[in-house]
């Protein structure tokens, strides 16, 4: 018997030594496990955060103009810019021993193996905040052991390698808050109008109940459920300790003021303009437009959003209610700055942009670059041609050409440069076309950047497609002293950190000459003024009583399209009107559009702004001229107009009256017959 209870004990014995050695064992092995996890999750180092942003276009006045978010609307936000309560209140009802453990719990872990045994599935979680932020930023939602496994191994290589403040930043700025807002911020936008700095306590804690289930707990979804929740974490959160009963009570008791989905929206100012910079940042920062729209970046430009809202405004109210179409163009000239841009009537039944992308005939808004080069070579203002129907020949004679005014309306007599500008006669501007030579007009368009002009007659009447942008862009040297660059669109783009990737640098230089740049914008002031009215009315007459400051500017026209470009020394405006498919132009009732959408957009845009003249270089005279003779205007021959003339190329030569001038044709002629007679008694000649 004796023996039978020492074997017993023996067993007993053994089986205990056996038990503490396999702990042991198991101890070492998980000891070793652990330690070989962690120094191989350190030495693998910290795993790259890299989530979607959203993209932010800001006009120059620092306003948010648009976004692109790619389908995750995020603005990623420093967590010490955040309100503290979001913080307290995520981890009081996500993971309150989130500042204790390594990146998961184990005892919930174990609570949730036993959970999902029971059930027969995996469906029950136990994921802490590091967790569900390697989830959110590395992996898928299904409920998987491998997914579990790996979801792991990013944590621990998160805590291994970043502070707690910096993943729960990560987490803050990653959780999905429904109504397709990413990140604390994008939630604190859409459902409360402000910034995530500004939540209350009432606020944060309502927020933090929605990732749980954003369809399920939202707040302008079913109020009374995320209320509920909302007041489970404030209670949570008085456990904690992170603030006392009677703030949980007022929070509880606040009333919350949500905005509306639609109010929440960021509204798109200029979206053919956005169109513009995102097509031109792909290529400078070599990325796609989806990355662009992910990356977070700070896109500052050049629009002026009270500007483009006066731009779309004059053409709501001029366009009607047809197929036509308009497109306009806003430059800054000091600068090269596009300012507003219209690329038609509706963006959102055609983002077609007419500004940029359609090329039409410019028709008669080519003539100033003609003109500057006359100016150029020899001409003044107050140089003459007749005004008569005429058939031009070229090519060696093998050709003819024979252009019309409008109206088949000709003075059939001389008249000024200035004069031909302001009524547009076209046979003004071929005869200097083929005077100075069709090569001068081909050489000033490709270095106003309008392209490689064909060498033909019909140049001088705008015969070559050009886009409106690079159009108005043209005219920028005449309002700024001869300066010229490429229009501009973007001031900077910054990353997500701040930090400057692009920066536009200064791009005017001087590619016209000052003065006769001046003599032709006091031109282009001649469509405006009706003392140069003569065998026709000046083709800016009917816009004259909207205009209330120093403008110049040159209207054009074709059978398909009217032109108006037009300035001021502060800005310089383009407006198209046409039909996009070729459909000829009712040019009595649609041709004057264009000058009306112009002329209410630049007074209006410059509202308030001072009403500057234009420059006046030195060497620079001006006198009264007729403009018909081009001679200077007197008491015999009135009606003269002010013009500028570079100093020692103004006319000395006084205008006389038609009696004067019989006169004095008549005195010539008396003086040529005593001549002959002197030369006969002189020499003994007869009259034979």
């Amino acid at each position: 018997m004796q023996v039978v209870l020492s074997r017993k004990k023996t067993r007993r014995i053994r089986f205990l030594r056996f038990m503490v050695r396999s702990v042991l064992l198991a101890l070492i092995l998980s000891g070793l496990f652990i330690l070989g996890l962690l120094s191989y999750t350190r030495m693998q180092g910290p795993p790259p955060i890299q989530v979607p942003e959203t993209t932010v276009f800001y006009g120059s006045d620092g306003s948010v103009i648009g976004e692109e978010h790619g389908g995750q609307n995020r603005y990623w936000i420093p967590f010490d810019e955040v309100s503290p309560f979001v913080s307290q209140a995520t981890v009081s009802i996500e993971d309150r021993k989130f500042y204790d453990h390594f990146g998961f719990d184990l005892w919930r872990i174990g609570g949730a193996i036993v959970a999902n045994i029971k059930a027969g599935s995996s469906a029950q979680g136990a994921s802490t905040i590091t967790q569900q932020y390697a989830r959110n930023l590395y992996l898928s939602h299904e409920k998987t052991w491998t997914r579990k496994w790996n979801e792991l191994m990013y944590s621990l290589r998160l805590e291994m390698n970043y502070s707690k403040e910096e993943i729960l930043e990560g987490y803050l700025n990653t959780v999905y808050y429904g109504h397709g807002a990413y990140g604390i911020e994008a939630a604190s936008g859409f459902f409360f109008d402000k910034s995530a700095a500004d939540l209350s306590l009432a606020e944060a804690a309502m927020l933090a109940g929605v990732p749980k289930g954003p369809s399920y707990y939202s707040p302008v979804i079913d109020y009374d459920r995320a209320k509920a929740r909302q007041e489970l974490i404030l209670s949570s959160m008085v456990e904690n300790g992170y603030i006392t009963k009677d703030e949980a009570d007022t929070a509880k008791a606040e009333e919350l003021i949500f905005v509306q989905a639609a109010d929440a929206d960021t509204e798109i100012i200029a979206p053919y303009f956005q169109d513009v910079v995102t097509n031109q940042l792909t290529s400078i920062l070599d990325v796609t437009e989806d990355e662009l729209a992910t990356a977070g970046y700070h896109i500052y430009t050049t629009l002026d959003p009270s500007m483009q809202k006066v731009a779309e405004h004059w053409v709501d109210q001029e366009m009607p209610d047809t197929d036509l179409q308009t497109s306009l163009v806003a430059i800054d000239p000091r600068s090269g700055g596009v300012r507003a841009m219209v690329g038609g009537v509706d963006y959102a039944e055609s983002s077609y942009n007419r500004a940029t992308q359609s090329k039409r005939e410019p028709g008669s808004t080519i003539k100033p670059l003609l003109y500057y080069e006359a100016l150029q070579h020899g001409f003044t203002a107050a140089s003459t041609f007749v005004s008569e129907p005429t058939e031009f020949t070229f090519d060696e004679g093998r050709q003819t050409y024979s252009p019309r005014n409008f109206n088949q309306h000709y003075a059939n007599d001389f008249i000024t440069m200035q004069q031909a500008l302001a009524v547009s006669d076209n046979i003004f501007a071929i005869k200097t076309h083929l005077f100075i030579g069709p090569d001068k007009l081909v050489d000033i368009a490709e270095t106003l950047g309008l392209g490689t002009f064909k060498d033909v007659p019909s140049l001088a009447l705008g015969s070559q497609a050009v886009s409106l942008l690079d159009l108005t862009n043209s005219y920028v040297p005449f309002a700024n002293e001869g300066l010229y660059g490429e229009p501009q669109f973007i001031v900077k783009v910054e990353d997500s950190d701040g930090e400057i990737l692009y920066e536009q640098e200064p791009g005017l230089t001087e590619a016209l000459d000052p003065v006769s740049s001046f003599l032709m914008t006091e031109m282009m002031t001649g469509m405006f003024d009706p003392a140069l009215n003569g065998y026709t009315s000046v083709t800016g007459s009917s816009v004259v009583p909207l205009l209330h400051r120093p403008v110049a500017g040159k209207s054009g026209s074709t059978p398909n399209d009217s032109w108006m470009v037009g300035f001021t020394p502060q800005l310089v405006t383009g407006v198209w009107v046409g039909h996009d498919k070729g459909q000829k132009l009712d040019q009595y009732a649609e041709g004057p559009i264009s000058k009306k959408i112009w002329a209410n957009f630049t007074e209006q845009a410059l509202e308030g702004q001072l009403k500057l003249p234009f420059h006046v270089p030195q060497d620079v005279v001006q006198v009264e001229v007729h403009p018909e003779s081009g001679l200077l205007a007197n008491e015999s021959c009135p009606g003269g107009v002010p013009m500028f003339f570079k100093a020692g190329t103004e006319p000395t030569s006084a205008c006389a009256s038609p009696e004067e001038e019989k006169k004095m044709e008549d005195a010539k002629h008396e003086k040529e017959r005593f001549i002959d007679r002197f030369k006969k008694w002189f020499g003994g000649q007869d009259d034979h």
